[in-house]
């Protein structure tokens, strides 16, 4: 890969070092150097002004440098920065938890927290599987996913993700065995829902599930009616039910979370992305009552032996607890379905594009799905081109902007897709 012209020292030194995300490093173009942030901006080392249609993979809900959660985060860098939380606790993760326990429906009270999306759920799985083996029994240990599910990189979480996913389909023959199936949506995909559950309930130790939205696997939007059914089904044969919101927490569907959108509870739920208002990496995986009861034990083996270095890091945490703040005196959810509208009233023409094959909006997310894109790194380039980051992956055009976003900055997101897909 060459560099851009002009690219700063740093940039020279450094690139030829570094190893990308989802990136054929040979053939990608080149990424591009950013100088800083500001509110929905990305201000490029060379001086351009980009457009954040994205918000950093959804995580600046807030947008950049929102001034509460620097304050937070300053002033608990001047009474610590870390510390180890293994013998040891500290106020912000504490009130953290406290305040997610009264945020999250039903009694989902106890958290654990960790550093990213995927070791969220990796913890998600294994809670989920002790606390059967914590009651003896040993023969649920695999779990039902969903097709064009995403829960994650490592290991544990590409399992329970879409196998034929194009990330993910690499690595089968590595990868534990679960079982993969359609969601029930419909008359047919319900009957084979609930066939195998008849048939194969007695050996899993939980279902897990994306709500309302099965994000990096395609924004794939489903109704509240589906999650209903998966619960009421975990309910019948016992089975834990974990809900992946690393993408749909904290307002992202117009609900603070999409759970309460769909009225229901899951056993566990994921955390992360939107937690610190995209500031730095914090996760949490939550779980009822029943579910920490089962780890409350005189036996030490009863207990949860994980514990990710950073965990409840301090500096993290203080963002948290300032990002929610900011939606408790802020109106963010309202916000987040006036995205909505707007995003409903600006995509509305790519329907009459050709090759569009649908468009779709859920709270402050929008999709453009086209029948498929031939040149990727053409397209990326079209939109900064256009003063806007917005990034295109499968066949999927989106956009997931901070719910701060102001009118003009919206307007401009859906008018550049709309004409970058017209001229494409």
């Amino acid at each position: 890969m060459e560099n851009p012209p002009l690219a700063p020292d740093w940039y020279e030194s450094g690139f030829p070092h570094i190893w990308l995300p989802y990136t054929q490093m040979k053939t990608a173009a080149p990424p591009l150097a950013v100088s800083h942030t500001h509110g929905t901006r990305i201000v490029l080392a060379d001086g351009r002004e980009l457009i954040d249609g994205i918000a950093s993979w959804w995580t600046a809900c807030h947008g950049y440098g929102n001034p509460h959660i620097r304050a937070a985060v300053s002033s608990q860098l001047d009474l610590m920065s870390h510390v180890m939380f293994a013998g040891l606790v500290h106020k912000p993760a504490l009130t953290l938890a406290a305040r997610l326990a009264k945020l999250l429906p039903g009694d989902l009270d106890h958290v654990f927290f960790s550093d990213s999306g995927s070791v969220a759920v990796e913890v998600a799985l294994k809670m989920a599987t002790q606390y059967w083996l914590n009651q003896g029994v040993r023969t649920r240990h695999s779990f039902l996913a969903f097709k064009g599910g995403y829960h994650g990189d490592t290991i544990a979480t590409m399992a329970v993700s879409d196998p034929d996913e194009g990330m993910h389909a690499l690595f089968k023959g590595l990868l534990p065995k679960h079982h993969v199936v359609d969601l029930p949506r419909d008359e047919d995909s319900i009957m084979a829902f609930d066939a195998f559950l008849e048939r194969h309930a007695d050996t899993l130790a939980g279902i897990v599930v994306e709500p309302l939205v099965q994000g990096a696997g395609g924004m794939l939007f489903h109704g509240a009616e589906v999650l209903q059914h998966i619960r009421a089904a975990a309910d019948r044969y016992g089975l834990l039910l974990i809900c992946d919101e690393i993408f749909t927490g904290f307002g992202r569907t117009g609900t603070m979370f999409a759970c309460d959108g769909a009225g229901i509870v899951p056993d566990i739920i994921t955390l992360s992305k939107a937690l610190t208002g995209g500031t730095m990496a914090l996760a949490a995986t939550v779980a009822r009552k029943k579910v920490f009861d089962a780890f409350w034990s005189d036996r030490p083996e009863h207990a949860l032996m994980h514990g990710p270095t950073f965990m409840a890091n301090p500096l993290a945490c203080a963002a948290a607890n300032a990002s929610l703040d900011l939606f408790e005196l802020e109106p963010r959810l309202a916000q987040a379905m006036a995205i909505s509208e707007s995003l409903e009233a600006g995509l509305a023409p790519c329907r009459d594009i050709v090759g569009v094959k649908d468009v779709r909006v859920m709270g402050a997310i929008g999709v453009v799905e086209l029948n498929k894109i031939d040149d990727m790194n053409a397209l990326k380039q079209r939109f900064i081109d256009s003063g806007v980051w917005v990034r295109p992956f499968n066949r999927i055009v989106y956009l997931t902007p901070a719910l701060t976003i102001g009118d003009e900055d919206m307007a401009k997101l859906t008018q550049t897709v709309v004409a970058v897909l017209k001229d494409a």
